[in-house]
């Protein structure tokens, strides 16, 4: 089960967090920049995935832009990669490009897209059509 996904900058500023546990926001703060930091300190040739605490961290990073997961013990490593990777798919669908400015800019809509992706943890739709279909209806009716 997905703990918490966070979209993280090369300067360690976090572009969006989402929860899936009950987090204090005293705790949030210290254990993004603890996260944050135990990612951006590794090199390329380094794993993807961490052990941190009770739980694994997953991440991958995209040009300047890092999202790491952090999952429970019994969740498997390669499928929260692929599963970042298929998010990183949708966005590039979506915005045609992804940059940390793109996601500032449009925080409600990268939301909808990992509301969609992603129910209390658990990974519910990978497909990337009916993924974006919810959006793209928006998208329509306020263009009208």
């Amino acid at each position: 089960m997905i703990k918490f996904f966070l979209m993280v900058n090369k300067q360690g500023q976090t572009r969006l967090s989402k929860y899936y546990e009950h987090v204090d926001i005293n705790k949030r703060t210290l254990l993004e920049t603890e996260v944050i930091k135990s990612c951006l300190s590794r090199s390329n040739e380094q794993c993807s995935f961490i052990e941190y605490k009770d739980f694994k961290l997953i991440y991958r990073q995209y040009a300047a832009l890092f999202i790491v997961v952090g999952v429970n013990d019994t969740e498997n490593e390669m499928a929260i990669y692929e599963f970042i990777h298929n998010f990183v798919e949708v966005l590039d669908e979506y915005f045609s490009r992804v940059v940390s400015l793109m996601i500032m800019f449009n925080l409600d809509k990268v939301h909808i897209i990992l509301d969609e992706m992603v129910l209390n943890g658990c990974i519910v739709e990978t497909n990337r059509a009916r993924i974006l279909a919810p959006l793209l209806i928006l998208d329509k009716m306020s263009e009208s």
